[in-house]
């Protein structure tokens, strides 16, 4: 028989861990409750876990997320995935006021991970939209980056102020105590030529010899397929034949203002050279490039711009993640 005198008291194990991890009480004040060492403490608590007297549980659905997360980075080859789980969306009692809920925890997620990662000398490049807007309601302000923030894009004539790209910019901006820099022009010229012209104006020159230098850009996704529910497809901003023309190109969404197909292709014929936007070419070559998107009505287009290699932080609800990869095995005809 093997000496046990060295053995911790069995009872000794089991409070300390109930002292810790019940009754949330710091490790310090349990070595004087017990008058042991806080190493000893330390070493019960592992031991409680070792031994099974403490086992720890993610609950579904969450769990689910982080099986999901690991499938779409596999899958995608993405540096990052953030999935806000569905379920901590409190109840509610319409769909539009859930989807607006899920969008503002994925927005929530997107703040976060922003503050995470951004450093004094990225440049930060922004789009328009509702969760962009809801992005900068959450940051924090006490967390101060010098960095630079651009717009990506011209502004769009019938956009909500607080949700233009200029706006969204300088509150950015102001929020991390940073630079910014935008576009004082519209995003959607009446010609090739007119938009040539501009785009070489000394201060629109400035901010698009900038789009060299953006080390982060953040956007939203607006979604053209299988329906129609990205802004941009109304009158308000395409003409009536123009967004024919799309739809013949087979449009699925668009992304800082540009159109993109099922594969993740820039379309839109002469709107490309009417433009005033970064290149999608010089989008692709942006080092962190971060999609956030809710809502499972979206899977396709965001789909697309995986495809697209668009992409490489994806930040998303469950339901919409979960949907993209049920596209993928389907097309695939696999199961992950």
């Amino acid at each position: 028989m093997e000496p046990e005198v060295y053995n911790q008291s069995n009872f000794a194990i089991l409070k300390a861990a109930y002292l810790y991890y019940i009754k949330n009480i710091p490790q310090i004040e349990i070595a004087e409750k017990m008058n042991i060492s806080i190493t000893t403490v330390s070493r019960l608590i592992k031991k409680a876990r070792e031994e099974k007297i403490v086992e720890f549980v993610i609950r579904d659905p969450y769990i689910e997320c982080m099986y999901l997360e690991e499938k779409l980075l596999k899958t995608f080859g993405l540096k990052d995935v953030i999935i806000a789980p569905n379920g901590f969306v409190s109840h509610v009692d319409n769909e539009e006021n859930t989807a607006e809920a899920v969008k503002k925890l994925v927005a929530l997620e997107g703040a976060r991970y922003l503050q995470r990662i951004i450093t004094k000398d990225d440049v930060l490049g922004i789009t328009w939209g509702s969760t962009m807007y809801y992005l900068i309601h959450y940051l924090n302000p006490c967390q101060k980056v010098d960095a630079a923030f651009v717009t990506l894009h011209g502004s769009i004539a019938f956009c909500d102020h607080e949700l233009d790209v200029r706006t969204l910019t300088s509150r950015m901006a102001m929020a991390f105590g940073g630079r910014q820099y935008y576009l004082l022009t519209e995003a959607l010229m009446s010609s090739k030529k007119i938009t040539d012209f501009i785009k070489n104006e000394k201060n629109t020159k400035v901010v698009f010899d900038m789009f060299d230098e953006v080390t982060i850009s953040i956007n939203g996704i607006g979604s053209m397929y299988p329906e129609v529910n990205s802004v941009l497809a109304g009158r308000d901003y395409l003409t009536e034949k123009e967004f024919i023309e799309l739809q013949k190109e087979n449009v699925y969404g668009d992304i800082a203002l540009r159109f993109i197909n099922e594969r993740g292709e820039e379309c839109g014929g002469e709107l490309r050279d009417r433009t005033i936007a970064i290149d999608l070419e010089k989008f692709k070559k942006i080092k962190t490039k971060i999609t956030i998107a809710s809502d499972e009505s979206k899977a396709h287009t965001v789909y697309s711009v995986l495809k697209g290699k668009l992409v490489d932080v994806l930040i998303i609800d469950y339901a919409l993640g979960r949907a993209i990869m049920e596209l993928f095995e389907k097309e695939n005809n696999t199961k992950i």
